[in-house]
């Protein structure tokens, strides 16, 4: 909940996070989108950054976005680029290979800090013991803010993608290599995994064969095991222990 920025991680308490937090928002949309665009409706841009919050990790209808803010889906692409320079968020590109058929090829939209994600959806610790509906988008763009992590210090150029499939079979992640190599994340917020868990890396497995070198579950348990062919369960944690 308290996310990677270090001005956020030194307040104490969670009312003092949440006041930087909005203050840091603020001060984007409001002192430096002016800077290196021409976006004239900054408010707009605000309530459109809080529209992709709501629906992190979802596919991006752009027209549906867009409609309930009364902008265009071209304007609501231009936006999101804006946002994306600003490092708030980013789109997060379809995976598909030339192996697989009937698969969707629309982007999702992730935010690069799960704390700027939670104060813009109104949660926090607290709130989340009460309702869990909202940890998991929170916890797959954590998740995915660590992946980012690793791929820009990795020797090899890696994109992060996701897959989902017209039966809506989908996958949290895809992390491509060079050479066409996959591992395939599926993010899990829960202390066991079930074979529903699988599905999605079964069939991105059964669709791609040997291009999949590894398909793993994070979970918030302890083990680390094997549950199939190239398919493993492993904690959240192991993603920096």
């Amino acid at each position: 909940m308290t996310g990677g920025y270090p001005e956020a991680l030194t307040r104490q308490t969670e009312r003092r996070r949440s006041a930087w937090f909005h203050q840091y928002i603020e001060a984007i949309i409001q002192r430096d989108v002016r800077e290196i665009t021409e976006i004239v409706k900054p408010e707009a841009l605000q309530k459109l950054l809080r529209a992709f919050a709501h629906s992190a990790g979802q596919l991006t209808n752009y027209s549906e976005m867009g409609g309930a803010i009364a902008l265009d889906h071209k304007t609501v692409s231009r936006y999101l680029s804006v946002l994306e320079a600003m490092y708030l968020a980013r789109r997060v590109p379809p995976y598909f290979s030339n192996r697989l058929k009937r698969i969707l090829k629309t982007p999702k939209v992730q935010f690069l800090d799960a704390g700027i994600l939670s104060n813009l959806i109104g949660t926090n610790a607290e709130r989340m013991k009460e309702d869990r509906t909202s940890f998991g988008p929170v916890l797959e763009s954590f998740v995915y803010s660590e992946l980012l992590k690793h791929a820009s210090v990795s020797e090899e150029h890696c994109s992060i993608m996701h897959y989902r499939d017209r039966d809506k079979t989908e996958v949290d992640f895809v992390v491509e290599r060079p050479d066409g190599g996959i591992v395939a994340v599926e993010v899990k917020a829960a202390a066991t995994v079930r074979d529903a868990d699988l599905r999605g890396l079964k069939r991105l497995l059964n669709g791609v064969g040997s291009q999949l070198r590894m398909g793993i579950v994070l979970y918030d348990g302890t083990d680390t095991m094997p549950v199939g062919d190239r398919l493993y369960a492993a904690p959240i944690s192991s993603l920096w222990a």
